[in-house]
């Protein structure tokens, strides 16, 4: 049953720091999704693509409401609890024959956000295979506390300030993140995991949404989040509104105000900022 959770998989993400493949979306809406995802990559407006990267959800209600679907919140509620906010949501796209590839890094170095009942769940609106550059994880290593980074802003690393762990990674642990349209992982803010370039003519888009238990704070400053479900008892966070079209200018300002905030605290001390 789609956003169902069974105690397996619990003490498996409990364990291993993962789960996957879950059943989140039909294949058709995915690939729904897809098609006004390609529709907006195929504008050459800098304004429209530029917002796919960092909280699309705030400009497009389509998403905000994805973000929102009992069948993604349900079983991160099954892991966080009952009240759940969207701290954060991005696009990871990788054409055909990209060279875009994702370092090995653990997300919790970055994000600064306490306590670590913080995870993602990766949407995949295409197939996310090896050949096309899924996510891998090493199994277990959110236990293993935080590893020394490093920022490289390398051209071809989809993360904003190219981090990667400066210490060897045994790649021979890593276990490949494969999902089909419509379907997810979970993955925790602590796990050691990336993935490679895209050798295939098979685009690999996934979608990823930040999801935070709602006692959880933001280190060194108020950022804003998305009551995603439940209730916001503690007020860490501002809320966000759903956009009432896609990219409307209430939309378009809040989030530009969101982002500004977010990345006051991100970026402080980092060579260079990250791209809007």
């Amino acid at each position: 049953m789609p956003g169902a959770l069974t105690q397996d998989q619990i003490d498996h993400y409990r364990q291993d720091g993962y789960v996957t493949p879950l059943p989140a979306i039909s294949a058709e809406r995915a690939g729904a999704l897809k098609s006004r995802y390609d529709a907006l990559r195929a504008q050459s407006e800098t304004e429209v693509t530029a917002t796919l990267r960092s909280k699309p959800h705030l400009v497009l209600p389509w998403l905000y409401d994805l973000v929102l679907d009992p069948a993604v919140t349900e079983p991160v509620s099954a892991i966080l609890g009952p009240n759940l906010l969207a701290w954060g949501s991005s696009f990871f796209a990788k054409p055909a024959g990209d060279p875009g590839y994702v370092s090995w890094h653990q997300d919790a170095n970055y994000w600064g956000l306490e306590p670590h009942e913080v995870l993602t769940a990766w949407i995949a609106f295409s197939p996310s295979r090896r050949e096309n550059g899924c996510m891998r994880m090493i199994p277990g290593s959110h236990d293993t506390g935080a590893l020394d980074h490093r920022d490289t802003f390398a051209k071809d690393n989809l993360l904003t300030r190219g981090q990667e762990i400066a210490v060897e990674v045994d790649e021979a642990r890593a276990v490949d993140i494969i999902l089909e349209p419509g379907e997810m992982s979970l993955h925790h803010v602590g796990i050691v995991h990336g993935s490679e370039a895209n050798a295939s003519a098979i685009p690999r888009i996934g979608f990823a949404i930040r999801y935070i238990a709602s006692h959880v704070r933001q280190i060194g400053g108020r950022t804003t989040a998305t009551l995603a479900r439940g209730v916001d008892e503690h007020g860490h966070f501002d809320l966000e509104p759903r956009p009432d079209a896609d990219y409307d200018a209430a939309g378009l300002a809040f989030r530009a105000d969101a982002l500004a905030r977010q990345h006051a605290v991100l970026y402080a001390g980092a060579e260079k900022g990250p791209v809007t």
